[in-house]
């Protein structure tokens, strides 16, 4: 069994490679600049290289299309697996999730000469996964999927077990730049973040903590300044650690530099009670596709947890 993931779900590129998971990538053109979110480090670097973060609101991104679907599982997966578990980020923001959908069907079809042309019988199986997520929110449903292969389950447990560890995962993000988000939003047609909202966080230095749960996104709380901001995931994230998680997974993502992150407040004490627990942290640099929808030096915190009311 194998695995692939939409690139706006944001994980380590070592855990990608360990698990030899597949990246269905993200078209991204800034300007005059072309980029292949595909989660590899080295065009991460480059776009921060670029410093188009700051006027990349106007950027255009194209998820994986049916075709771009269709060809990645044809010429490479269904000649090294048996059976695929794609995940994606939340359908309703974007077209991945029905892309991968449709693609499943001439998929399903055309496999079995392709399969036979390199001495693989039997049939050819996939389980799509809408994570009801986006960025680190998509962890927890991504290394669940993992430990459940690895454990031996069969597709359909494996399936079953993604989808309520989605329903029950909550992702949460602190924006930077409350004047790019809105400009990124209304591009997008998203009149989430109104004018009146940014002008006033932005001279007040408030920021909005903003959670995606169930396939929906909208604030949870506001904090005065990004530190304050971060301070406030953390704890809320080590309590959540300390009454147990669904999944002994914790994700992280950050818009810039790691060590950046690793430096806020609140970052060291998370990190101790993960190990006393028992729960794995999945550092990673956000994807080009987040940095170019949320900001640069943005941050999203992914978990799985009992359904519970956030107080921020």
């Amino acid at each position: 069994m194998g695995v692939a993931i939409d690139a706006a779900c944001d994980v380590p590129q070592d855990f990608l490679e360990r698990n030899d998971i597949a990246v269905m990538p993200i078209a991204v053109k800034v300007d005059d600049e072309r980029f292949k979110d595909d989660r590899d480090p080295a065009e991460i670097q480059r776009f921060r290289d670029r410093k188009l973060g700051s006027r990349s609101h106007s950027a255009e991104t194209e998820a994986s299309s049916v075709e771009d679907v269709q060809s990645l599982f044809l010429d490479r997966l269904v000649k090294e697996y048996d059976c695929v578990v794609c995940l994606t980020i939340m359908a309703t923001r974007s077209p991945i999730h029905d892309n991968v959908i449709k693609a499943s069907f001439a998929i399903l079809k055309n496999y079995r000469p392709v399969r036979e042309a390199v001495g693989r019988s039997g049939p050819f199986l996939m389980r799509v996964v809408d994570t009801r997520n986006i960025f680190a929110g998509a962890g927890p449903a991504i290394a669940e999927t993992v430990r459940m292969i690895q454990a031996g389950k069969s597709p359909a447990e494996v399936r079953e077990r993604a989808a309520q560890v989605a329903d029950c995962s909550y992702g949460y993000m602190l924006p930077r730049d409350l004047n790019y988000l809105r400009s990124r939003a209304r591009s997008k047609g998203d009149r989430s973040v109104s004018f009146l909202s940014s002008m006033l966080g932005t001279a007040l230095d408030i920021k909005p903590i903003l959670r995606a749960h169930r396939g929906e996104t909208g604030p949870v709380g506001k904090i005065r300044g990004f530190e304050q901001g971060a301070l406030a995931l953390f704890e809320y994230a080590a309590k959540r650690v300390q009454a147990g998680l669904m999944v002994p997974s914790l994700s992280l993502s950050y818009g810039g530099d790691l060590d950046e992150m690793r430096d806020l407040p609140g970052y060291s004490r998370l990190v101790r009670t993960c190990e006393d627990a028992g729960v794995q942290i999945l550092e990673s640099p956000m994807g080009i596709t987040g940095m170019v929808n949320v900001g640069e030096g943005a941050m999203t915190l992914g978990l799985a947890s009992e359904d519970h009311v956030a107080e921020f």
